[in-house]
């Protein structure tokens, strides 16, 4: 082997044992090092890995050497550090949308970014409601499909399932959102009416496929605000927009600020509740919201949803005799 080629596998070798072997709690000295080196058929002196070191600290690679007692060098910079790699272990973990399957891949190109000491606690499980994780192969394929067409802006094909049969669909996508722990989709549609904005279930789409068609809804979402968009979307339920009057009771008003935002003007009463006004889709879920507050908050207006959330309250207490 030429020298200089065996020198270049020389310094990743022992790059490598840097990134794998050490940390700020697992140090190797130069003998330690010569021997891991030659435990890989590459013979060296000690001096030489003083001037291997110097070299990948001179490439950009934070290897520091510790003194004294039990004393040697580390790699002691990474892309991550142990409390970042756990953060993303965890949502990967938590997220229901991602397989178990594709989880553990995950996790394991995740652990070659810290030592081995530290890539075993990585290996952690968190609990999510007791959810079961979705068994799709293919969601970070469309995932990545849907940023191409976003980015390209291009219609994309693809079919869904809601109930029953999936259904063949094209839109135009413009952005991606994560909620309720499911990527979604937020696209503009014209296939069918009512024409207009609509969001669709990442995990529920297969066989995306980026078209050649310029994507349409441009003007429609020249001012699109998507966290307000995703506030008046209650679990990302469809149903008419109205502007809906709501009454609290004083306690509640960081809950209203974190569901709603800084935007509503809340509305001090006599009587230590306050009032307020903001866009809803009208659905279910929304009802469900304001019951689970067990009275404390009251819809005002419009008449029409004041009437169905009175519907659903009947419907309950005839349920529940």
């Amino acid at each position: 082997m030429p020298k200089q080629e065996g020198q270049k596998s020389k310094l990743l070798a022992l790059l490598r044992i840097f990134e794998t072997q050490t940390d700020e709690n697992h140090l190797l000295n130069v003998p330690q090092l010569v021997g891991l080196l030659e435990q890989q058929g590459i013979l060296c002196e000690r001096k030489s890995v003083y001037s291997d070191i110097d070299a990948l600290n001179a490439l950009g690679y934070d290897i520091q050497l510790r003194r004294g007692r039990g004393g040697g060098y580390f790699l002691a910079s990474r892309t991550f550090d142990l409390a970042e790699l756990k953060l993303l272990v965890d949502a990967v973990q938590a997220s229901r949308v991602v397989s178990s399957a594709t989880s553990r891949r995950l996790i394991r190109k995740l652990e070659k970014l810290c030592s081995n000491y530290e890539g075993s606690q990585l290996q952690r499980q968190v609990y999510v409601d007791g959810r079961p994780k979705t068994d799709s192969r293919s969601l970070l394929y469309s995932i990545d499909a849907l940023h191409e067409a976003i980015n390209t802006g291009r219609m994309v094909e693809f079919h869904y399932k809601k109930v029953g049969r999936p259904e063949k669909r094209v839109i135009s996508p413009w952005q991606m959102a994560w909620e309720n722990g499911c990527y979604y989709l937020i696209a503009y549609q014209d296939e069918k009416e009512p024409v207009g904005i609509r969001h669709y279930r990442v995990d529920r789409m297969s066989g995306v496929r980026v078209l050649e068609l310029p994507r349409r809804g441009r003007e429609q979402f020249a001012n699109f605000d998507l966290p307000a968009y995703l506030r008046k979307h209650f679990s990302m339920y469809g149903g008419p927009e109205r502007r809906v009057t709501l009454r609290c009771t004083a306690d509640l008003e960081n809950a209203m600020r974190e569901r709603f935002g800084a935007s509503p003007t809340f509305l001090p009463e006599e009587d230590g509740r306050f009032h307020f006004d903001v866009p809803i889709c009208v659905s279910e879920p929304f009802y469900g919201w304001v019951a689970g507050f067990g009275g404390k908050v009251e819809v005002l207006a419009p008449e029409d949803v004041r009437t169905g959330m009175r519907a659903l309250a009947e419907q309950l207490a005839e349920e529940h005799r």
